[in-house]
């Protein structure tokens, strides 16, 4: 096995380098090498979706699910879009805000990227 970074797109650890890029070979994706050692020195959480996909600060998702407001009678429905996510620590690991409700936490089980 090579020690370079894995695919940031599928995960796979076949990568190689080319110049100052590493290439995956199964899904065809570039990067830059230099990003791929930064990101190694990171903290190594990595959250996804409700099917695997990663996400980003600022994504938008999509609710796969009712989901009760604790507190009130306010429901976010299925199929709810959430622009401009920002990503935490802890339980509900998505801090973002719903038009109409306001601002809110969410836990990635119950979105995927959109």
């Amino acid at each position: 096995m090579s020690s370079l970074a894995p695919c940031p797109q599928c995960n796979s650890e076949y990568s190689y380098e080319d110049g100052l890029n590493l290439i995956c070979p199964e899904c065809g994706h570039e990067w830059p090498a230099v990003a791929a050692a930064e990101g190694e020195a990171d903290d190594g959480r990595v959250i996804k979706d409700s099917v695997g996909n990663v996400l980003n600060d600022g994504d938008t998702i999509t609710v796969i699910k009712d989901l009760k407001v604790k507190g009130s009678s306010l429901v976010v429905k299925v199929g709810t879009k959430v622009k401009n996510i920002r990503l935490i620590d802890g339980d509900h690991d998505i801090d973002c805000k719903i038009e109409g409700i306001g601002a809110m936490k969410l836990k990635s089980e119950f979105v995927r990227k959109a």
